[in-house]
């Protein structure tokens, strides 16, 4: 549709909640709405953007992996550029006698001075030191006993006594600390920061190795109980839509009394409190134990307006949500049409892994693609990044961002693409391949919205991003006003991002629909929510909330059986260690198949209101919604008795159509 009326439902009587045909209507605009056909490639400029975005994403790869070297990220090289634990070729224009040698048999990076290891020489050795050399003869003793010489590579073992000492080299000063590995370098193992603790815990044989063999030794009970989330999880959502309407009135059932007792004890805690007070002497009466009867009145005045007003919404809200309740049956009924709805967060994750591979491997490269140069004042190879790398590293996390941003975009629209056709197919026997086709609708028409609705969430990441990081770097300053300023800050980032991601996904509901244009169709969407604000309010409150209930349920059940298997496991040192794995795996997959339930309920609601903004349940303009639905229509009966009437004369026309093919 490429109409510009608003898509709301336009009459809706505040009072009922229910929603009435407009009075003002469009007629050419109507006769020729059609959902989901008359498409057109929507935002190409946008599209184009993204292409050229990511040609420049392939520029960067090539070059990193031209001029980079992911082996002395990986391996650790020494001060004159040789790769440790690898033959390495002459470095061109780098005339050094210690560059280009082979290192095959010294993996470990050792540093002349580990409390400056930035101004220190740096070697390669064949062994860290594993206990403390205190003098120059017990360097020279090691070397002898290990064969792994501390100083450099042309020092002899009998010539290492007179060598000399110095951070500079040949030998390294004295005392040597014993020393660890960690990432191929030579670490003290007393060094007093979280390094040593980190390895403390890799080294520790009582805790880290442990859990991890409990881990392995559980490998296949994990994965059984994975499978067993997943198969829980489907019939979640498969029984949600049955026990949504039940939870729903309990909770809101639960507010109410909660909130009336609450109310209750206040102003009887205030009575009790008052009759003690005016009991005693006025001689003996504290002005504290005044404030305190004061207080409580304060306390119980304000607690019984927030609970009138609260039930006044309950009561308001009703109407709603008993939509709600009808969505979530709807949403049933849809994924019985597409069931393999719930696995497109698969699909997403498969897409994202493999990018995130590609994007560390391009990020490996790009952070060894210095130039390697010669440093007059000391002789050694460093290597200098070119004025274009450091831009380059900004825009290597700029397509993180928005490349993953887009995968997650094109799920929703294929989501809501999918939704769409099921519910504006009046036939729903005749609905084929719902997935599939809105697949090719945002491949064929729509990737250029999603461009640009990824590329507004990047927008406002970024800065929230660089805000948590200033913070960090601030975090142990004594400025508590520029702290709680730039927490508020980030704060409000992340509110407005969520907002628009919310947005954002009911404006592909309305280019699934109609074929509109992101800013067109954000427009719309933004309408539709503000026009039915309670309904909205209704599903990401009391929905949410059901869904919540579900995924706690799958992560209790799959944890009880867990629990069973293993507490009688005499393989396992500590058997909470793999139940606390399958809990946090459970949660996760849980969390997959039922957010994609939420995403149909808010797709089901704008094609509701879409629904009864052009139609009006007459002859022609008959409701694509369900049954269960029209009661939220104010003329249902009419409608529903047009909607029988047709439904007869399409038989009626089959039955003769059948009945001339006889004859």
């Amino acid at each position: 549709m490429k109409g510009t009326g608003c898509l709301r439902c336009d009459c809706q009587d505040l009072t009922t909640g229910e929603i009435s045909p407009r009075s003002l209507r469009d007629e050419e605009e109507d006769e020729r709405w059609q959902p989901l056909m008359d498409r057109s490639c929507t935002d190409v400029i946008a599209l184009v953007i993204f292409i050229l975005f990511w040609i420049g994403m392939f520029f960067i790869a090539a070059y990193s992996i031209a001029g980079g070297n992911a082996y002395r990220l990986a391996y650790g090289t020494d001060s004159y550029g040789n790769v440790c634990g690898m033959k390495n070729d002459k470095i061109a224009d780098i005339n050094l006698k210690s560059a280009g040698l082979d290192m095959t048999g010294r993996p470990y990076v050792f540093f002349m001075d580990i409390t400056s290891p930035k101004d220190a020489l740096e070697i390669c050795v064949q062994k860290c030191p594993d206990k403390d050399l205190n003098n120059i003869q017990e360097i020279q003793d090691f070397a002898k006993n290990t064969s792994s010489s501390l100083c450099e590579y042309d020092i002899k073992q009998a010539d290492i006594v007179p060598a000399g000492q110095s951070h500079l080299g040949p030998c390294p000063n004295t005392p040597v600390k014993a020393s660890t590995s960690f990432l191929n370098r030579c670490v003290p193992k007393d060094a007093p920061d979280f390094l040593v603790k980190f390895m403390a815990i890799l080294n520790s044989y009582d805790i880290f190795y442990k859990v991890l063999s409990d881990v392995f030794q559980a490998r296949a009970e994990i994965a059984g109980m994975c499978i067993l989330a997943v198969v829980i999880a489907l019939l979640m959502v498969a029984l949600i839509r049955f026990v949504a309407g039940v939870v729903m009135w309990i909770f809101m059932a639960i507010v109410a009394v909660a909130s009336i007792i609450g109310t209750a004890l206040l102003w009887w805690t205030y009575a009790t409190k008052r009759q003690e007070y005016y009991a005693l002497p006025e001689n003996e009466r504290l002005d504290e134990n005044g404030d305190d009867v004061t207080a409580f009145l304060v306390y119980s005045i304000i607690a019984t307006i927030a609970t009138v007003v609260l039930l006044i919404i309950l009561v308001v809200m009703r109407k709603r949500v008993k939509l709600v309740v009808a969505l979530f049956h709807e949403a049933g009924k849809v994924f019985m049409h597409t069931p393999f709805l719930v696995l497109q967060p698969l699909w997403t994750f498969i897409a994202l892994a493999l990018f995130f591979i590609y994007w560390t491997a391009v990020l490996v490269f790009l952070a060894t693609a210095g130039e390697p140069t010669v440093d007059t004042s000391t002789g050694w190879v460093t290597y200098q990044d070119p004025e274009p790398v450091r831009y380059m590293w900004w825009y290597h996390v700029v397509g993180l961002l928005w490349t993953s941003e887009f995968f997650l975009a094109c799920q929703q629209m294929v989501i809501a693409g999918a939704v769409t056709q099921v519910y504006f197919t009046r036939d729903k026997k005749q609905v084929s391949s719902p997935i599939l086709k809105a697949t090719g609708r945002l491949i064929s028409y729509h990737l250029g919205s999603v461009a640009i609705g990824s590329f507004i969430i990047v927008l406002v990441k970024i800065p929230r991003l660089i805000l948590t990081y200033i913070q960090a770097k601030l975090k142990d300053k004594e400025n508590q006003c520029v702290q709680f300023t730039l927490k508020c800050c980030i704060c409000c980032l992340w509110c407005l991002e969520n907002c628009l991601k919310y947005l954002n996904y009911n404006a592909y509901t309305v280019i699934a629909i109609e074929g509109t244009s992101f800013c067109t169709a954000a427009r719309r969407a933004f309408l539709a929510l503000v026009s039915n604000a309670l309904r909205v309010v209704a599903i990401n409150s009391v929905g949410d909330f059901v869904l919540f209930l579900g995924k706690l349920g799958v992560v209790a059940i799959v944890g009880a059986i867990s629990l069973i298997i293993f507490r009688t496991d005499t393989r396992l040192h500590y058997y909470a260690v793999p139940i606390l794995v399958i809990c946090v795996f459970a949660f996760f997959i849980a969390h997959c198949f039922l957010s994609v339930y939420e995403m149909v309920v808010d797709t089901l609601l704008l094609c509701f209101c879409e629904d009864c903004r052009i139609n009006d349940g007459s002859p022609g303009r008959e409701y694509y919604m369900d049954k269960s639905l029209l009661e939220f229509v104010e003329n249902s009966s009419e409608a529903l008795k047009n909607l029988d009437k047709k439904k007869k004369k399409e038989a009626a026309n089959a039955n003769e159509h059948v009945e001339l093919r006889e004859t």
